[in-house]
């Protein structure tokens, strides 16, 4: 609706995991650069985790396609699968032949003769799954199993699990605690800060054309980083609500005023907003009794 207004080539601010707006702050760029040492390493499970928004499929697929031509990879978008449906869907994405109503042995039998395949050709593999919160126990617990899959030099498999904070409490049970264990690379990744933020808008305008001076005032980043609170997707959604704003009353510059229209028409925003509220409230009564105390000892 806008692009032609301020002189897009296209939306700059959309949630589509598009590689080409990969955004190398500081998070991100730890958490690629750990994902390609833990690669080359060849060995374990890696892990990344963040909360809801914060870029992990982005990451994910800029990872992916990072790699070169010595790399075959696998991406499940959907793991809320049972262990043999989980079986079949690598098997698929390996092109590993099954036969009709085969059984969990034949179908791990397969994969393994693929594996063995893409070695003798020079291939690493490499699993990658998103939401790996959602997979069931069985299902985290065959894939351990198929990291069992080795010559006498190295495994023929790496598995990359992407996931909410929930994954975490997840691996903590006992009853995968094998799995754990044999996790050597892991990384959290965080919010954008102020300053970031900053950068990250400059360089979504800049992929998407934008040619022009600052399109969004000092106190319109302010109020977008607040109601935010530097989650990407966040971002993304209020950027381009306050842009259509911005873009309906004529103006050429998105001012804080538009962000906090574009807050108050957001959900998510508003509950963390709410949520920052509370922290805040909690840590002044924390600080208050505590120097009450101090003052009566």
């Amino acid at each position: 609706m806008y692009n032609g207004y301020f002189g897009f080539r296209e939306a700059p601010f959309s949630i589509a995991p598009d590689t080409s707006f990969f955004f190398a702050c500081p998070s991100s760029q730890a958490a690629l650069n750990t994902l390609l040492i833990a690669a080359k390493n060849g060995e374990g499970f890696i892990k990344i985790t963040g909360e809801v928004g914060t870029g992990k499929t982005l990451l994910c697929r800029k990872f992916m396609a990072t790699l070169d031509s010595g790399f075959v990879t696998a991406y499940i978008s959907n793991p809320y699968l049972e262990p043999l449906s989980l079986l079949k869907a690598f098997s698929d994405l390996l092109e590993a032949p099954l036969e009709k109503d085969t059984d969990q042995y034949l179908i791990v039998k397969s994969i393994n003769r693929r594996l063995l395949d893409l070695t003798r050709a020079g291939k690493r593999v490499l699993l990658c799954i998103d939401e790996a919160q959602a997979m069931p126990i069985e299902s985290l617990e065959a894939l351990r199993l198929l990291t069992n899959l080795e010559t006498e030099k190295r495994k023929l498999l790496q598995i990359v699990l992407f996931g909410q904070p929930e994954l975490d409490e997840k691996l903590q049970r006992d009853a995968i605690r094998q799995l754990t264990q044999r996790i050597t690379f892991h990384y959290h990744l965080g919010p954008l800060t102020r300053d970031d933020l900053v950068f990250y808008l400059a360089h979504r305008l800049n992929v998407a054309g934008y040619a022009g001076s600052a399109l969004f005032s000092p106190g319109a980043i302010r109020k977008l980083h607040a109601s935010s609170g530097g989650i990407p997707r966040l971002v993304n959604i209020l950027a381009n609500k306050a842009l259509m704003l911005t873009y309906g009353e004529g103006r050429q510059q998105v001012a804080a005023r538009h962000v906090k229209a574009a807050a108050k028409d957001t959900v998510a925003s508003r509950k963390g907003f709410r949520s920052w509220w509370l922290f805040a409230a909690c840590t002044f009564m924390v600080a208050g009794i505590s120097a009450a105390w101090t003052f009566l000892k």
